[in-house]
């Protein structure tokens, strides 16, 4: 993220201060000189006290008058003007410090997101790029109050760690917005989600670049970023610019939680559209358990379903069920042994022991 370094002098003078200096030197009168000019009085005293700003039409009346060339006028109004709006952002940045104080500032530089400083200001002016707001009222009315009425951006008013899950969001955002993709396919997305399954059977060392590749083809950008401190989420769907974005961590490390939060996210974008937005792992207001149930019911059935788990634990009770027969049941249902193991340990079923080698660890990358 690259920041804005200018030269901007402390203080700039109102024209209004040179044309006085000029109507001194020349010995005319305000009167004298509105007249020539052929602007009221009140007009040019305005500009004289710098309560009124000079025209790109008067600084042409004035050059005829005072021999100094209008671009000039022009030029010095346009300094003062912005020298103001400057003034003014000085002190919106400046309400702003506390509000920047609450992102993790120094884990976001480290990752990349927004540039290094350790200074306040500049941190803050750099949050506001990153978000692409002017104010921190902007990023309040995006990310607290929902005002943009898209699911993208619902309420994070009532999150833990509002500031945090919102920079995680930016950074998932920024990052599909580099990716081009063709217009969002349903019914080639739930075809292709046979070849996904594939792919988390075989689990190959490029497994999340194919991964990416193939929902490419049905208009799905999926994209990873790391978490930050204090935001536990595993994976989020939002629909940005007409395409569904899937937003994955590593945040389990291991293969097993990776397949099912990405099978999660899936089962959301093909059940429940554009006006749901999924924030696996946290808690925020417009978070429906209802939905949430039908896509943990989708990602089972994806990866593990409940008959597939039925025929596994009657082995278990039989007493023939070894790690071989896991092994064996993976291939038979077309899944990883990790996702039987996985089930299995999380009700408790086998202990937490056993099978653990089924498990692989998660590193990701973005294309």
């Amino acid at each position: 993220m690259a920041t804005i370094s200018e030269y901007y002098p402390e203080e700039v003078l109102h024209p209004g201060e040179t044309l006085k200096e000029k109507l001194d030197e020349m010995e005319m009168t305000i009167k004298e000189f509105a007249l020539r000019t052929d602007k009221p009085e009140k007009t040019i005293i305005a500009v004289l006290k710098g309560d009124s700003s000079i025209t790109s039409e008067m600084a042409v009346l004035f050059e005829n008058v005072t021999r100094i060339p209008a671009k000039f006028w022009i030029s010095m109004q346009s300094k003062y003007s912005e020298y103001k709006v400057r003034l003014k952002r000085s002190l919106d940045v400046e309400k702003a410090e506390e509000w920047a104080r609450c992102f993790p500032y120094a884990q976001m530089a480290n990752k990349g997101w927004v540039e290094k400083t350790g200074k306040i200001t500049e941190k803050t002016i750099n949050l506001f790029e990153y978000f692409a707001v002017s104010t921190h009222d902007g990023w309040n009315k995006l990310y607290m109050e929902s005002k943009l009425r898209l699911a993208a951006y619902a309420s994070l008013k009532f999150t833990q760690e509002p500031h945090a899950t919102s920079a995680w969001l930016r950074h998932g955002e920024l990052l599909s917005d580099a990716i081009e993709s063709k217009s969002y396919d349903k019914v080639l997305f739930r075809k292709i989600l046979a070849d996904i399954k594939a792919l988390m059977a075989d689990h190959p060392e490029d497994y999340f670049q194919q991964l990416q590749y193939l929902c490419l083809q049905a208009g799905v950008k999926v994209v990873y970023t790391p978490k930050l401190p204090k935001v536990p989420v595993s994976g989020s769907t939002r629909w940005i610019k007409n395409n569904p974005i899937i937003q994955l961590t590593d945040r389990y490390k291991q293969n097993d939680r990776f397949w099912f939060t990405f099978f999660h996210e899936a089962g959301h974008i093909l059940l429940h559209g554009k006006k749901y937005i999924s924030l696996d792992g946290i808690k925020f207001s417009g978070a429906d358990s209802k939905k949430e149930a039908e896509a943990n019911k989708f990602a089972e059935e994806w990866t593990f379903s409940d008959k597939e788990e039925k025929e596994v634990i009657k082995a278990l009770d039989a007493g023939s069920l070894t790690l071989q027969d896991i092994i064996d049941f993976a291939k038979k249902f077309g899944t990883h042994p990790a996702m039987i193991i996985g089930r299995l340990q999380k009700k408790s079923i086998i202990p937490y022991s056993v099978g653990r080698e089924f498990f692989l660890p998660i590193e990701l990358s973005n294309v």
